[in-house]
């Protein structure tokens, strides 16, 4: 029974020993090892084998692309806007002994060094360059927290700006500054409009008057030619004025006759007299 006891003991221990000394890491892994409570080496995937009760194993740490989600946050702008902001890093660990004892958490340390140095970033723009220049914030948040990242043995594959958006009462103060613009160019439209109008009527006034002035000279002119013509080929000095006053009298009454304001139309019995009264005999010899 003693030899069956202990042969059953020594099956044990080394089952005991294989278990513990027999470790197989799968792809996209890497196994921290620690000897005696210090670092001693870190297996890669496959069959490992360690001391058993010397040898332990730490931590088992990803090697593959790690999502980190960066909480949204508020951050103030260079001109006191308030604005939301959230983004989401994508990292990988290339040195597991550094990941594990260079940093106490190195997923919180990245959320959290990402935060800081986003609203810091954000903190040194205007509203409008925020919202405009996203692509800039993303190269410029990944270069700035690559070197520190890079002691803690994880590379950042690449930072991306979820979302940029103002506070929902700066929303409001943004609607309605825009409303107001708005309304202000409407005005300013319509101001221009009018005052065009104005300018366009007061050239074509000016335009017409300048016509009918020019109409007045030559009609002087023609009225001076054509008494100086009469005058030359009858050689008589009261006919032409006569005839060309006479010609006029009559032009004036035919205008008022078709008037819609006149309702009698009066001629002289003499008209020839009445013609020779408003020369006054002025044209006497």
């Amino acid at each position: 029974m003693e030899v069956l006891s202990i042969m059953i003991f020594i099956v044990f221990a080394i089952v005991l020993t294989l278990y513990k000394g027999v470790k197989i890491v799968p792809q996209g892994e890497e196994w921290i090892v620690e000897r005696l409570g210090k670092f001693s080496r870190t297996l890669t995937p496959g069959l490992n084998i360690i001391i058993p009760f010397v040898e332990s194993i730490r931590n088992e740490v990803s090697t593959r692309d790690i999502i980190l989600d960066i909480p949204q946050q508020e951050v103030i702008t260079r001109d006191n806007a308030v604005i939301n902001t959230n983004a989401v890093t994508f990292v990988r660990v290339t040195n597991p002994a550094h990941a594990i004892y260079g940093v106490e958490d190195f997923k919180l340390a990245i959320q959290q060094l990402v935060m800081t140095t986003l609203r810091s970033i954000l903190g040194e723009m205007n509203l409008d360059e925020a919202l405009s220049n996203r692509e800039h914030i993303k190269t410029k948040l990944k270069d700035s927290i690559v070197d520190d990242v890079a002691d803690w043995g994880v590379t950042v594959k690449s930072v991306e700006i979820q979302d940029i958006a103002p506070s929902e009462t700066m929303q409001a103060s943004m609607e309605r500054q825009a409303a107001a613009e708005r309304e202000r160019r409407a005005v300013v439209t319509a101001a221009e409009g009018n005052k065009n109008a104005m300018i366009l009527e007061a050239e074509g006034q000016l335009e017409a008057a300048k016509k009918e002035a020019e109409a007045q000279i030559a009609l002087a002119n023609a009225s001076a030619e054509a008494i100086r013509v009469i005058s030359t080929n009858i050689q008589d000095k009261e006919l032409p004025a006569m005839f060309l006053l006479g010609d006029r009298y009559i032009s004036t009454l035919q205008q008022i006759s078709t008037s819609q304001n006149s309702k009698f139309v009066i001629y002289p019995a003499d008209l020839q007299s009445a013609i020779k009264g408003m020369l006054g005999g002025a044209f006497k010899p």
